[in-house]
């Protein structure tokens, strides 16, 4: 490569730009993840009294800190849902399903996560989902391999 000075070779070298750090997960999430190693769901208390699941740090209304965490129930009821008719690489399934918000039984908002489904006939807003634990739980999201409906 010549530079437009002179016909010079220009020198190069890569650069490559990285954040050598590692963030710990905290008493909440740290906890959430320890409960879902454990096969229990665990959201925390608001400063308005509501469940919270997944756990917020940080009350989502005032901002304040949060710390009472609660079990809430491995069964909820979808509230929404959008089907995923050709599954990316990096999905949970491998197989068409349903992209959903689930509330958890004893919590008041809902996360999101896939249901497995034969097709979108199967699923409905307002229908009853359990989770379908990972075979070998290790403390992460993907310990809830997916739900599964309770009416078949």
């Amino acid at each position: 490569m010549n530079d437009a000075q002179g016909g010079a070779e220009l020198l190069h070298a890569p650069l490559v730009i990285e954040y050598g750090f590692m963030r710990t997960t905290g008493p909440v999430i740290g906890a959430f993840l320890t409960g879902l190693r454990e096969q229990r769901v665990l959201g925390i208390r608001g400063a308005d009294g509501r469940v919270v699941c997944p756990p917020a740090e940080y009350d989502p209304t005032t901002g304040a800190p949060l710390s009472d965490m609660v079990e809430v129930g491995a069964e909820g009821t979808v509230t929404s849902w959008s089907w995923v008719a050709e599954p990316r690489e990096d999905e949970p399934l491998s197989t068409p399903h349903a992209l959903a918000l689930i509330r958890l039984d004893g919590a008041d908002t809902s996360m999101l996560h896939v249901i497995d489904v034969p097709g979108p006939d199967s699923v409905r807003t307002g229908a009853r989902v359990r989770i379908r634990w990972a075979e070998e739980p290790e403390g992460l999201i993907t310990d809830i391999a997916c739900f599964e409906l309770l009416e078949a």
